[in-house]
């Protein structure tokens, strides 16, 4: 069975969106912390044409 993780809401929610690019704050979570597990989750995912980065200490999701 496939298993989850909490940041595949977050996830979901971007591809789902029609923006192009988000900012991303999880409350107690920094943004290099965020890039790292949503980089895991994207790869395990095997999803392409999204990119996380991180610009002046905030997280940002790109739809390439």
């Amino acid at each position: 069975m496939w298993k989850g993780s909490k940041y595949d809401p977050i996830i979901d929610a971007f591809m789902e969106g029609g923006d192009s690019l988000v900012a991303l704050e999880v409350p107690e979570k920094d943004a290099s912390y965020l890039r790292t597990q949503l980089n895991k989750r994207i790869e395990a995912r095997r999803l392409s044409g999204v990119k996380v980065l991180v610009v002046n200490n905030t997280c940002y999701f790109e739809k390439k």
